[in-house]
This record gives C-alpha cells, structure tokens and sequence, in this order.
C-alpha cells in the first residue's frame, strides 16, 4: 500500500503513537508522519506509506494552519496546559482591542524561541530531553514567517481568553507564540487548545479519525483513503513524459528540454513532477538546458 493518509490526531497521542497504530491497521512498517503534531494539540497529521515515504521532505516544506485558544493570565513552562505553571497574574483589565493592537508584532518574519519541551535539537540532544534533566540553556532563536493572525472571540474575566487563527510557515511554534503574547501583553498567556486545521493541501474536512480508518480496514476500503503520490504534490508542476522518455528517466538520463513540451514555462527553484500513465514517475529538476531527475519513485 502507497500513498498519503490524512489523519485527524486527537489529544493526549504522540504522532509517533498515531503512526504505530497505522502500521498495525496498515500491516506494514514502512509508514511515517510529515510534521510533529504536540501531544496536546488536535487536528490534521499527514502520513506517508510506503513508496510514499519517500516525498515526505516536499510535504514537510507546507504551510501550516491552526486554530488556538489562549488563556491569559497564567503561563506554563510549555506554553500549553500540560505544563508546570511558571506565573500568574491578575489579568481581568486585559480588553480584546489590547490583544489586537500586540497582533502586528507577531505578523510576517518573526524570530522565536522554541519551547523547551520541544523537540528540537541542540548539539544533538532533543530540548526536552534536557529539559527532563533539568538542564537550562540558551536556545537560539529561529526566524519564521506567520501569514495572518486573526483573533475570532475574546472572552473577559480574571483568565481571558481569545481564540486566534494562525497561518503560518513550517518551523513555527504555536506554544511559543502564545507564551510571547503573554509577556507582550505582560500578563502571560499559554495555549490552553491547539487544532491543527490544515497542512498544505490537507485539511480538517478531508481527514479520518483513527476509529474511522479502523472501519474502513474492517470494511476492505481502507486503501481508498490514501491520496496518490501524484495528488499530494499536486501544486507542484508537471511534465506528462512520452514512452521513450519515460525509460530514459529509469536510468537517471536526464532530457533535453527542447524535447520537453512547453519547457520555457517551467520553473527553475522547485521540483518538476515527471508523470506517465501509472501516475508520478519521478521528481525532476532543471539544470542548465536539461530537466534532470534526482528522485525515481518507480522501477521499470
């Protein structure tokens, strides 16, 4: 079995938890996630199985979406509710325009700090697993972009809260924007609710719960659930290669763009879908005057 599996994590699972428990439904090992989703964050996990697992670095580069209420007035070593409160304080003076006016600072290229909890790495150990030996470092700051940020509801009282929609690039940290609101806004804050509603083409409409995949496995549609390889990455451009070229690109032979249709208009930055009839062939890249496989996806 080959494809993408959108997954709807619920709370309380690792995205490893969720992916041991496809590969018992599944029957086979070969299965892997495009991005870590918290364990207490819900929404949308991507996996790959199979052949598959081998486009998960395109699907990983995605945008994300997320859906979170923040509470003000309290902040957590995590930046979420699963963790040990840091401060409180008296919050009841904070008004919705208050949130709104610190929003710009936190719109476009923004450097962050990741939680400690986190699992990122430093000199190769995870954070949170210095973060269990009660190590304190400074973790560098990493620079990301949030595209919009939208406060949907505002709730007042002596711990308010706002709900807020997140658009934003791979890399950002939910947790960590909550808790830098909260010191902007100097109160604190923590994300008491993450939902993760969309990874690129994926979106909370379009996934399955794990009680709905183990149905469809009991009913024999389970494999109808998995988008093609072809699909997943279908905001890539593509090249429909002719019988000839279709052996040529087995080998690694890279074409001619001259032999290409329409060559002029692809692009020279990201990958080029090489397709025939049995769907995506190979991924490509345009070097020189040549379009240039570098990843197969097929034998002959």
């Amino acid at each position: 079995m080959d494809g993408v599996l959108n997954v709807l994590k619920p709370v309380g699972m690792t995205s490893h938890d969720v992916v041991d428990v496809l590969r018992r439904l599944i029957g086979q090992r070969r299965i892997g996630h495009t991005g870590t989703l918290d364990p207490g964050a819900a929404g949308v996990l991507v996996l790959v199985v199979g052949r598959a697992t081998r486009i998960a670095e395109f699907l990983t580069e995605s945008d994300k979406a997320y859906r979170v209420e923040l509470t003000f007035g309290i902040a957590t070593d995590s930046g979420d509710a699963f963790g040990k409160v840091t401060s409180t304080a008296d919050a009841s003076g904070l008004s919705e325009e208050r949130v709104r006016d610190v929003l710009p600072q936190f719109t476009g290229e923004i450097e962050q700090v990741p939680p400690m909890t986190s699992a990122v790495k430093v000199a190769g150990v995870r954070l949170y697993e210095r973060a269990r030996r009660g190590e304190e470092i400074v973790v560098a700051p990493r620079r990301v972009r949030i595209r919009t940020l939208t406060v949907l509801r505002f709730w007042s009282g002596a711990r308010p809260r706002a709900l807020v929609d997140v658009e934003c690039t791979k890399g950002t940290y939910v947790r960590a924007l909550a808790r830098d609101m909260g010191v902007a806004l100097e109160v604190g804050a923590h994300a008491s609710f993450m939902l993760r509603r969309r990874v690129g083409r994926f979106t909370l409409e379009t996934g399955h719960t794990l009680e709905e995949l183990a149905a469809l496995r009991e009913e024999g549609r389970l494999a109808g659930t998995l988008l093609s390889m072809d699909d997943a990455l279908a905001d890539l451009p593509a090249v429909d290669l002719l019988p000839a070229q279709r052996l040529s690109i087995l080998d690694g032979i890279a074409l001619p763009l001259f032999k290409v249709p329409n060559w002029q208009h692809l692009p020279r930055d990201v990958p080029i879908r090489l397709r025939d009839q049995g769907g995506l062939l190979a991924l490509a890249r345009v070097e020189g005057g040549n379009l240039r496989p570098f990843k197969v996806l097929r034998g002959r």
